[in-house]
């Protein structure tokens, strides 16, 4: 609809343009064989039909549902299977043919036909929701005595099926919040009873691994930065929660390597990851992003651990350290030891396969990189296992965080991105706020406090983007697309 406002717009104004003399008659048809003036109207006439056929799907729908919920009760539980199973078929299949449609059309020279798409694609969505409710359903008529964690489980990994077969992005994404809905119904059933396994317990307990493993390939087929961005957040929080490594003086206390692996795996990871690792792939689709996202989980971590009450330990704890047995089955030590082994496959990966020697400035870069990591490993599991260094820690933790915000601000004026500098600035300025409002500070030196950061924020700002601006000048307009030609090789 928004390309067809546009061709309609500019026939307009080209029109007017003719009729005022501005272009000539030859002029005004090579414009409008240019962008095809003579298909508006029959563009219109599709959309007409397609929003036709959506209103007589919807009144169909509601029909059927009117019709079910009239006679619900006097069907028998097979005939109430066959309804629900034939509705979602038929669904299915109607949005696959009509989703397929154009596709076939395309390949045998026909015009686009993005309403039918559209269409199917809405369809196959709503055959999924359907789906989603047949479970629900069936659960209740056949007296299935389901949480709600299997059912959203359940939901999801046949949502996940579709999306596999179909490469639809939205089925895709709907897929995985479906699950993440199932994994999080089913955290606290997993923690209170962990001998008592389900299938829907050990997705959970092992959701780091299946994010990982499900939803990293399924980004490929789609092609989807969306997928893989929201796989990698699932496979973070599902790992961070199945673990629980914060504050350092919990259960892990009792298994002190949790907290350092559990920490460390998505950073090594992400930074780590390269596309090129899968046999049929030969280009860097989300190698950027991952880095990306490994710089940000570099920030979390030195925040979260700049903090005092991170080093000490709780006046009660949740987890009962002394039931040593409890809190070793429920750890995904399956994941730990294959998601770890990854990350050594990744960094092996990315030292032996590089076209030419790094630079200095790449070896400063990764021996940064790779200082962080070590420091993430290894003093965590010393404050646990070996002797108590909470205000070493916490210094630690705030000089990385200090040098992190300073590697992305001198990234960001190298590079000319916006998005590393502010990312910088902004890290730097949280880590100053947080210091002052963690510990107690007069109210007149948190007021100066605030004020010298909000001025130095407008002054950063100011500064940065003059000095852009003074690229883009003697650039010849081109100074502001440095960032856009970040080498992912690095």
């Amino acid at each position: 609809m928004i390309f067809n406002n546009f061709h309609r717009k500019l026939r307009q104004e080209a029109q007017l343009w003719r009729d005022e003399g501005i272009i000539n008659s030859s002029q005004y048809e090579h414009i409008a064989n240019r962008y095809q003036f003579n298909k508006l109207e029959e563009s219109t006439g599709d959309s007409f039909s397609m929003i036709a056929i959506l209103v007589g799907g919807i009144l169909l729908v509601l029909g059927v549902i009117t019709l079910v919920s009239a006679n619900w009760q006097g069907w028998s539980r097979e005939v109430k299977f066959i309804l629900l199973m034939s509705l979602f078929l038929s669904t299915a299949i109607t949005g696959f043919l009509t989703w397929r449609e154009p596709k076939l059309a395309l390949a045998q020279g026909k015009k686009n036909q993005e309403g039918k798409r559209f269409l199917g694609e809405a369809l196959l969505i709503l055959s999924a929701l359907i789906l989603g409710a047949t479970l629900f359903l069936m659960g209740q008529i056949f007296n299935i005595n389901a949480s709600g964690s299997e059912l959203f489980l359940a939901w999801g990994f046949g949502v996940l099926v579709m999306a596999y077969s179909l490469a639809l992005n939205s089925l895709g994404i709907m897929a995985i919040i479906l699950i993440q809905i199932g994994y999080w119904l089913g955290l606290d059933d997993l923690w209170s009873s962990p001998d008592n396994l389900t299938w829907a317990k050990l997705a959970v307990r092992h959701m780091p691994l299946l994010s990982w493993l499900l939803f990293v390939p399924l980004a490929y087929i789609c092609r989807s930065r969306w997928i893989f961005g929201l796989g990698v957040v699932a496979f973070i929080f599902s790992l961070q929660y199945n673990l629980r490594p914060l504050p350092l003086l919990t259960f892990s206390d009792v298994v002190p390597w949790v907290a350092s692996f559990s920490l460390v795996l998505p950073p090594a990871l992400l930074w780590s990851y390269d596309d090129l690792l899968f046999p049929t792939i030969n280009y860097r689709l989300f190698k950027p992003l991952s880095r990306n996202l490994g710089l940000i989980c570099f920030g979390v971590i030195f925040y979260l651990l700049s903090f005092r009450w991170q080093w000490q330990g709780l006046e009660y704890n949740y987890y009962n350290p002394n039931n040593f047995a409890n809190i070793f089955r429920s750890l995904p030590i399956i994941d730990l030891g294959i998601l770890s082994g990854l990350a050594v496959l990744q960094w092996l990966f990315f030292v032996r396969h590089r076209n030419s020697p790094p630079s200095r400035e790449v070896f400063f870069k990764i021996a940064i990189i790779t200082t962080f990591l070590g420091f993430i490993l290894v003093t965590p599991f010393w404050h646990q296992a070996i002797t108590r260094i909470t205000e070493l820690g916490i210094f630690i933790f705030n000089v990385l965080l200090i040098t992190l915000a300073w590697g992305l601000i001198q990234e960001g004026l190298k590079l000319r991105q916006r998005g590393y500098f502010w990312c910088g600035i902004l890290l730097f300025t949280l880590q100053i706020i947080s210091r002052v409002l963690e510990y107690n500070t007069d109210v007149l030196f948190k007021s100066l406090v605030f004020l010298t950061c909000g001025y130095c924020l407008i002054a950063a700002g100011l500064w940065f983007e003059k000095r852009l601006s003074s690229a883009r000048k003697s650039n010849g307009g081109n100074g502001g697309n440095g960032g856009n030609t970040y080498n992912t090789n690095k």
